[in-house]
């Protein structure tokens, strides 16, 4: 099949799992997970309410903030026709153009927010949504470029972001294998060497039964990049999932409050469930480790409380070993209890005293352990 064929073509070519940095901030498969705060339209329309976010993302440990670059005339038209009204989910009946209007970021924003960001100490970066967007956040000295989901098969905007050098990141919501092998192919083929590319649902909010997580290790596989996970589901439950299933960057929209509205205010975390992110998935990623079958660290001051053999009443030299005076108990100190049915029979090479461990020297004739 096409798809697959493209696919292929992409696949991962590197011994090395590919890494990146944005804004200084490495982001891999070894590194914490990159967290991100999406604004979109929750700032109302008020830029302090813009700034109050920046501050709260930073205060809950998240890596960034995302805004949106985009005018209602860029990104759609104003048009009453049938096809320009949202049908069904979250903004059922509204019409695009004004929708679009009341949740885009003013570009007389953009400015003070991008600063606002350096001020708190926090990355700010944006999704551009037409190459004028683009060209704007290029001499706002923007550190990285996203493409929105419904954006990824406009490979002119990607080939236009990167051009820039900068990282791209791209969520694949709706999109066929097909569909990413050809923006990441158009990613390479215009220069990007930092790619990450995020699974996505594109529900809002997405069922968790849909999140297909399955897909990020599939995505890394296949065209050797970072892969991560945009996240509609509600709650932080499916993020930190993500991490323990590889992700190393994940998106989230975020808010002051719900309860104070706002076009994507339904499905975007609170302060509090960022930080709550931002711990469980930094512990998600310490928590994968590698495959392991001897005792950690950890395990080492209890190996003591594993079961072995015992002398567990008096035996005199000469004498048999029985079920009476030797048992498998805790601790471990003597031999394992796999030897029971071996020793059992034999005869005790000295005296033996009650709550001695046994070992092999205990044994007339010894064993082979």
């Amino acid at each position: 099949m096409k798809g697959q064929h493209a696919a292929r073509g992409t696949g991962a070519q590197n011994v090395r799992p590919p890494v990146l940095s944005i804004a200084g901030r490495r982001i891999g498969p070894a590194e914490p997970p990159y967290i991100v705060a999406e604004m979109s339209g929750n700032h109302n329309g008020d830029i302090n309410r813009a700034f109050r976010i920046i501050e709260a993302a930073k205060q809950a440990g998240a890596d960034a903030v995302k805004i949106q670059t985009y005018r209602a005339d860029t990104i759609t038209i104003d048009h009453c026709g049938p096809e320009f009204m949202v049908s069904g989910g979250l903004w059922d009946g509204r019409r695009l153009y004004e929708l679009y209007e009341e949740a885009h970021t003013p570009w007389e924003w953009h400015e003070a927010i991008f600063e606002h960001g350096r001020k708190v100490g926090i990355t700010v970066f944006s999704s551009p949504f037409d190459a004028t967007a683009v060209d704007f956040l290029e001499s706002l000295g923007a550190p990285a470029y996203k493409i929105a989901s419904p954006e990824l098969i406009d490979l002119p905007l990607i080939r236009k972001v990167a051009r820039t050098g900068k990282p791209i990141v791209m969520s694949t919501g709706m999109a066929t294998l097909e569909e990413i092998a050809e923006a990441v192919e158009a990613a390479r083929g215009a220069g990007a060497t930092e790619i990450v590319v995020l699974h996505c649902t594109a529900a809002y909010p997405a069922p968790p039964e849909e999140a297909n997580l399955a897909t990020i290790a599939e995505i890394a596989r296949r065209f050797d990049v970072v892969a991560g996970l945009s996240d509609h589901t509600l709650g932080t439950v499916v993020s930190a999932m993500a991490v323990g299933m590889g992700a190393s960057f994940i998106e989230k929209h975020f808010t002051l409050a719900r309860a104070e509205g706002g076009v994507d205010s339904a499905f975007s975390l609170e302060p509090a469930e960022l930080a709550e992110l931002v711990t469980t998935a930094r512990i998600a990623h310490v928590a994968v480790g590698a495959p392991a079958f001897e005792p950690t660290r950890s395990e080492e001051i209890v190996l003591k409380n594993r079961r072995s053999l015992y002398v567990v009443a008096p035996v005199a030299k000469g004498e048999m070993l029985t079920e009476e005076n030797v048992r498998s108990i805790r601790p471990g100190n003597g031999l394992k209890p796999k030897f029971l049915d071996v020793v059992l029979g034999r005869t005790a090479a000295r005296e033996l005293a009650f709550g001695e461990p046994l070992d092999a020297s205990m044994i007339e004739g010894g064993i082979d352990t």
